[in-house]
């Protein structure tokens, strides 16, 4: 009865002695016979199917030199003015003088 590895998808006919997951010859350690997950040896159990990809440092940055600062934000503009003021009090008479 053929299964499918857990990591890979490809056939499998052994599964892992810890986690007893289906794992195929690619991910099981023939030294513990644990999968890739679960495998604590210091062996590798098989060359990688794609080569690792590496962060590319951008040469173009002089070492040593700071990004400028960004330029700082506008202030904020203050409260829009009251659409209905209240209406200005009309001037006092002044008083008679005696």
């Amino acid at each position: 009865m053929p299964f499918t590895c857990n990591i890979c998808g490809e056939e499998s006919t052994q599964i892992c002695a810890r986690c007893t997951k289906d794992a195929c010859d690619n991910h099981l350690c023939e030294k513990c016979l644990k999968c890739s997950d679960c495998c604590e040896c210091e062996v590798r159990l098989s060359e990688p199917a794609r080569p690792m990809v590496r962060a590319v440092v951008a040469e173009s940055v002089a070492p040593g030199i700071p990004d400028p600062e960004p330029d700082p934000e506008p202030p904020m503009p203050g409260p829009d003015p009251d659409p209905y003021p209240d209406p200005a009090p009309a001037p006092e008479d002044p008083a008679p003088i005696v």
